[in-house]
């Protein structure tokens, strides 16, 4: 494996870590929507972290709302940034280079 191919699946594990912490809201009926107090805004900086630039603003975003709408905690956001940057959009970036290429 390549370090930019450990480093995506870092980025896997944190994500399938941190949707489990969104969690826990679920777990501990009414003390869970005080850990959404603190962990919406927590969640939103680390998304920054893992994904820079305007992407990781707009998931950031996303997942901010995400932890602070009640009842909104099922969405795995860290999972499913992770799956658009690897799986999704990877795909869309070699097609574009193999157009390239062809001509």
């Amino acid at each position: 494996m390549t370090l930019e191919t450990d480093n995506k699946y870092k980025k896997l594990a944190l994500s399938i870590l941190f949707d489990a912490f969104g969690y826990i809201s679920f777990i501990i009926p009414g003390l869970g929507e005080l850990v959404d107090i603190i962990w919406a805004p927590a969640s939103a900086y680390l998304m920054t972290k893992m994904y820079k630039g305007n992407k990781g603003k707009i998931a950031a975003a996303v997942t901010f709302i995400e932890e602070a709408l009640p009842g909104m905690d099922i969405i795995p956001t860290f999972t499913l940034m992770w799956l658009y940057t690897y799986v999704f959009n990877s795909k869309k970036t070699k097609d574009t280079i193999i157009d390239i290429e062809a001509n």
